[in-house]
């Protein structure tokens, strides 16, 4: 098992660089000096496609594998479509990981999310929670697969001594995220709801929930370095899960965001609609003892992310 770290002329296949994290990963190992990154749309190379992506893996031998790919959505996405998540999802991440077994990658790393826990996962949520208790129903397909993409990296760790590791992020957001009013997670959906309402002079923003949900959330530029510190520092069989530690409740969340698009109207949070886990906090334990910490403080992150979204405004929905 090849324990050492990347070199800077290694070839780095980052499957999934057009979405919110890949993207972010592509722009850190730039920023490391990382000179041979392999990527490939989704008009380029089908990963769902077992022949396509064999071929791509014989042809381009790339030395480390991230998988960044996946299909992902809100809640309302997973509920509705539970079919298409669990396949695009295990064929994505099955086809990567043997492809990978069979031409001799020397490292992988698979990206998961904490949504694998289950639902009444003792706080804050270890690693060892995994699969000892029923999952969250909305998003159960997804997080289905996201578990098999887990035990894939450590049954061909286990049985071939493939170093193939994966790591739990937290709640993400960040820039190149997606601010659709429909497929949006809660922080994008927020900024959108709040500057739409500021653009519009509207006198109230009505949120969903009592506000009272204790949620964490990670800038996605820390989880690439993070990715990054575990291709060069971590080799174990058992996941780990990546955050900030830190936790905010949803009505300080939206009040901070306010403030920070700037608008002088009322947040209204509606109780007869659904909040949700009253909390949902991962441990870092593991990685912080292994020397890594998130940088980016939520209010700068979401700076940051706002800045963004008004760059790409006409390109949202």
């Amino acid at each position: 098992m090849n324990t050492t770290k990347m070199a800077k002329n290694s070839k780095i296949y980052v499957a999934g660089h057009t979405g919110l994290v890949g993207s972010s990963i592509v722009r850190c190992l730039k920023k490391y000096g990382y000179k041979k990154i392999i990527t490939r749309t989704h008009d380029e190379l089908d990963l769902t496609n077992q022949i396509d992506v064999y071929n791509f893996f014989l042809v381009e031998k790339p030395e480390y594998v991230i998988i960044a790919a996946a299909k992902v959505g809100g809640i309302k996405a997973n509920y509705t479509n539970p079919a298409q998540f669990i396949y695009d999802n295990l064929m994505i991440e099955t086809n990567i990981i043997k492809a990978a077994h069979d031409i001799g990658v020397k490292k992988l790393l698979f990206l998961g999310s904490t949504c694998i826990y289950p639902k009444d996962s003792p706080q804050p949520i270890k690693e060892e929670s995994l699969l000892t208790g029923p999952l969250e129903k909305t998003n159960e397909a997804y997080a289905i697969a996201k578990i098999a993409g887990i035990k894939l990296c450590s049954t061909f760790k286990q049985q071939y001594n493939d170093n193939f590791i994966s790591c739990m992020p937290t709640n993400l957001y960040g820039s190149n995220d997606n601010f659709d009013y429909e497929t949006s997670h809660v922080l994008p959906a927020m900024i959108r709801k709040i500057h739409d309402a500021k653009k519009n002079k509207e006198p109230k923003v009505i949120l969903w929930g009592s506000g009272t949900p204790l949620r964490e959330f990670l800038h996605v530029d820390d989880l690439a370095d993070a990715c990054i510190f575990l291709m060069n520092n971590y080799n174990d069989i058992q996941h780990i899960n990546v955050g900030s530690g830190e936790e905010i409740s949803i009505r300080n969340l939206a009040f901070l965001i306010k403030d920070i698009v700037g608008y002088d109207g009322n947040i209204v949070f509606d109780k007869n609609m659904p909040d949700g886990v009253a909390r949902k906090l991962s441990d870092i334990t593991k990685i912080n003892q292994l020397g890594w910490k998130s940088k980016i403080s939520l209010k700068e992150g979401v700076i940051e992310t706002y800045k963004w979204f008004l760059s790409n405004e006409r390109n949202e929905k």
